[in-house]
């Protein structure tokens, strides 16, 4: 393998689409038949960062924001139109079956398993697939199995398993010549919260046993919480933050929730937003500057049982990213 530190490099990676533009009317179709004009729609634009060996990262940003296509980019599947890629070594673009044989790609609205059979036999294709020694094969395999516990599905033909049931069977397919880059585009979407945590684990000890660098997309803020210190947001294919989860909020929580319990029920609206009530606990939200002399205000002027303050979730915090 080529020696680079980092497990991926990215440097000023763009995307750049050529899309059609007319008005709409007969006039204007007819006239796009000799004369078609188009517009240039930058997906990714001048993205840069890099990920350690081992480093499991969220990839974050709204629909549109570029985040498939830049991973799409370091898959090799999509060629960018500048700057450079180097993910273990190896250029993505170039296809090259050593740097297939050490990434994979997931994406949660996809299918790569054959639907009228068991997933064992899709198993056994992707062993052909990547000349898998038979011995290591089913070791992977077994283990697989085991860590997401569906020996007694792998008989099943496909199309007879429910979603989250298939969605394991493909992280099972995917992972069986042991990757150590994985780009996971939304792994949980549609999921019920019960597989949304089944899966978040199985990342998670898959990148423990196996060192794996992740990247990780999803709309899912318990996913991004449960597996990745790092985030890298992008916005209309730019960066617009990059670094510790807890950083994401302390740089752009303009606000702080205050959770307020009273010996008796009182009006709390004078001391901040009530953005909740429930029973005998109040939560308010307060300016983050105001937070501290708040607190001292209702600490002296009411007889308070119990009281904390909190960072706001990190949902609402990616929406205010998303929003300067």
């Amino acid at each position: 393998m080529p020696n680079n530190t980092n497990a991926i490099q990215v440097t000023d990676l763009c995307k750049v689409y050529r899309v059609p533009v007319r008005e709409a009317g007969l006039t204007a179709a007819l006239r796009s038949l000799v004369q078609r004009q188009t517009r240039e729609v930058a997906a990714v634009a001048g993205v840069s960062f890099a990920i350690q060996p081992g480093e499991v990262v969220g990839f974050l940003g709204p629909n549109g924001a570029g985040k498939t296509t830049t991973l799409k980019m370091l898959s090799g599947l999509l060629q960018p139109s500048g700057g450079t890629v180097q993910v273990l070594g190896y250029t993505p673009q170039r296809r090259e079956a050593a740097f297939l044989r050490q990434m994979t790609l997931v994406m949660g609205n996809r299918n790569q398993l054959q639907w009228d059979l068991p997933a064992l036999d899709s198993f056994e294709l992707q062993r052909a697939i990547y000349r898998l020694p038979a011995d290591t094969y089913r070791q992977t395999r077994d283990e697989l199995i085991g860590l997401m516990e569906v020996g007694d599905l792998v008989h099943k033909p496909v199309r007879n398993l429910s979603l989250g049931e298939r969605m394991k069977m493909e992280f099972i397919g995917a992972l069986l010549h042991r990757p150590q880059v994985l780009y996971l585009d939304e792994p949980t979407i549609g999921l019920d919260v019960t597989m949304q945590r089944r899966i978040r684990s199985f990342i998670a000890e898959y990148n423990r046993r196996y060192g794996a660098t992740v990247m990780l997309t999803s709309h899912y803020m318990a996913d991004v919480e449960a597996l990745c210190r790092r985030v890298i947001v992008i916005h209309h294919g730019h960066v617009r933050y990059d670094g510790a989860l807890s950083g994401l909020v302390e740089r752009f929580a303009a606000y702080r929730q205050i959770g307020i319990s009273l010996a008796e029920p009182t009006d709390l609206s004078a001391y901040g937003q009530v953005v909740a009530s429930d029973g005998g606990r109040t939560t308010l939200r307060v300016p983050k500057a105001d937070a501290a002399r708040i607190t001292a205000r209702i600490l002296a002027d009411l007889p308070v049982r119990d009281l904390t303050i909190e960072e706001p979730p990190i949902d609402d915090v990616i929406e205010q990213v998303f929003a300067t």
